[in-house]
Formats: C-alpha cells, sequence, structure tokens
C-alpha cells in the first residue's frame, strides 16, 4: 500500500496537469477566433514581377443590386504604387476575355467635369502623403507627391469629349509616377478614373477585365477588377411570413 502522502502527491501532480491542457486548448482557441476577425479587404492586389510596381485595392465602386449596364462608365477605385528610384508610366487598358462574370470597356480614362457616374458614394476621399515605400501592402490611404487629381489634369484639355456637353472631358489612364511615389484613385475624386462603355452589364459578383503596361519594361498584367462589395447591407425583402400547414 502506498503511503498517504505519496498519493496526495499524485492527485496534485495529475489535477496541475489536466490545468494545464486545459489552459494550452483555451489558448488556441482564442488565436483561431481572433485569425477569424482579420477580414480581408475586397479589392485585389498585385504587382509588376521584378516588384517595381505595387497595385493595391483595385475595384469598381459598388453601384447598388441592380449594377452598372451595358455601355455605361463605372468608376475605379486603385492605388499604385512606384518601388523605384526612377519615373514610370503605368497605362490601363481593357480587353475582352472569354471568361464568365468578366466584362470589358471600350475604355480606360479619366473623366473630369460634369456628373460622376452612376453610383457614386458619398465615402471620405482618401488622404495625401509623399512616399509609397510607407506601407503599400497594408492598404496605404494616402496619396502621391504628385496626387490623382493633378496628374489628369494636365492632358485633360487635349482629350476628346466622352459627352456632347463641352464640361465632361477624358484623358488617357496613362499616369507617370515619381521615383518612390504613388498615384490614388477614389470614387469621390472630382477627377475620376473609369472603365467607360462597357461591353455588358456589370452586376455585384462580377469584374471588369484590365490590362496594366509598364514604362519600365516590367512585364504587363491582366487583372479583373470586381465590383465593390456594399459598405451597409442591403435592405430585406419582406415575404409572407405565414407559417405553412
Amino acid at each position: 500500500m502506498r503511503p498517504l502522502g505519496t498519493r496526495r502527491a499524485g492527485l496534485v501532480a495529475g489535477a496541475a496537469t489536466v490545468a494545464v491542457l486545459a489552459l494550452a486548448g483555451c489558448s488556441a482557441g482564442q488565436v483561431a477566433e481572433t485569425a477569424l476577425l482579420d477580414t480581408p479587404i475586397g479589392g485585389v492586389d498585385s504587382q509588376t514581377a521584378d516588384g517595381s510596381v505595387y497595385i493595391r485595392n483595385l475595384q469598381v465602386e459598388y453601384p447598388g443590386l441592380k449594377g452598372y449596364k451595358a455601355g455605361a462608365n463605372a468608376p475605379l477605385e486603385l492605388s499604385l504604387y512606384n518601388q523605384t528610384d526612377e519615373e514610370v508610366t503605368v497605362s490601363i487598358t481593357s480587353r475582352a476575355i472569354e471568361q464568365s462574370q468578366v466584362v470589358s470597356a471600350s475604355q480606360v480614362g479619366v473623366v473630369s467635369g460634369g456628373a460622376p457616374a452612376a453610383g457614386a458614394s458619398s465615402a471620405p476621399a482618401a488622404a495625401e502623403s509623399e512616399h509609397a515605400s510607407e506601407d503599400p501592402s497594408a492598404h496605404a490611404s494616402a496619396s502621391a507627391s504628385e496626387s490623382a487629381s493633378e496628374v489628369p489634369s494636365k492632358a485633360a484639355s487635349a482629350a476628346p469629349s466622352v459627352s456632347p456637353s463641352a464640361s465632361v472631358s477624358v484623358a488617357p489612364a496613362q499616369f507617370k509616377i515619381g521615383a518612390q511615389g504613388s498615384v490614388l484613385f477614389r470614387p469621390t475624386d472630382v477627377a475620376q478614373l473609369q472603365v467607360i462603355g462597357l461591353s455588358e452589364e456589370l452586376l455585384p459578383g462580377a469584374s471588369v477585365n484590365l490590362v496594366f503596361e509598364f514604362s519600365n519594361n516590367a512585364e504587363s498584367l491582366e487583372l479583373q477588377a470586381p465590383v465593390a462589395s456594399p459598405l451597409t447591407p442591403g435592405p430585406r425583402e419582406e415575404g409572407n411570413t405565414e407559417e405553412e400547414h
């Protein structure tokens, strides 16, 4: 028979082991729940193969459940970051591809003046900063040393009109980004970056195909810009609440 002291010591040690295992299990559960709370941003992130230019939060402004009609224009949200010590020009176009729920546009440009495209939100515009290298991987809300609204204004006067109104003009989607600089576009900008003349209707859940080309000989990128998610839940439809028997 074991002495009484030995048995008590064994019970204490066993209880301590159970407590440690229980705490470890709780800790693991907390880590998993925290990871679930880290929700991703809806826009597309990419970069050139050589890492010279970063593309962040590329998406089409949410237009509501009805989406954009064929032939309409749609504002884009986009951040471009030059990670080099040389100026880089980025050109954006659109081309058709045979892929479900992916549409194209006849043109990509910066629209200045006149009424904004349908579906423009009232979200606050992004702030500005001087350097893209500060934190592009975290979807920096900072703008370029040369702001997006300043870049298109240089060519807007010589651009063709997109409507009979002389107050509305479009400049090509070509942007010179200074060394370690950035250019940001938001749907609330006075000069909006837009896809113009959609080939088909663009509904939530679909995307528009875009081609990015770079003056520093970096390989071009072909990306699909999705329609952004709504900032608030849509209205619920009232159905028949009576139970069927």
